[in-house]
């Protein structure tokens, strides 16, 4: 399983991404193979102030619809608006145009406590044991 290095990783299953000014938010390649075939992204809408560990999306797929969880706390700065029209980006590069928004962070500090790669390897070893 690919857990790519220069993100961090919550124990939920998000990932983000320093971009500048703001932190990228997805989910991670072991979330979207768990929901198997993404269906429908409900984001959140820009200018929403949001705290680290709450629900800011939902990820509806064939199985089930799940929570994504904000990261860190901020600010939403932006959407990716793709995935309304093509949720199916999810699953096909959870890592790249598969984005769900961008947070300008209220307290940096938040991203470098989240797992590096080699941390969320090891919970996902750990799960499937």
């Amino acid at each position: 399983m690919m857990t790519p290095q220069g993100l961090r990783y919550t124990k939920t299953h998000e990932w983000a991404k320093q971009e500048g000014a703001d932190v990228l938010v997805g989910i991670t390649a072991h979330a979207q193979e768990e929901l198997r075939d993404v269906v429908y992204v409900e984001l959140p809408p820009v200018g929403k102030a949001v705290k680290q560990g709450e629900p800011v999306a939902v990820v509806e797929s064939v199985k089930a619809a799940f929570d994504i969880y904000a990261p860190l706390s901020g600010t939403v700065a932006r959407v990716n608006e793709t995935l309304s029209k093509s949720p199916q980006l999810v699953n096909q590069d959870c890592y790249g145009t598969g984005w769900f928004f961008a947070i300008t962070p209220s307290q940096p500090s938040e991203l470098s406590a989240l797992m590096s790669p080699d941390d969320y390897t090891k919970l996902i070893q750990a799960d499937a044991h």
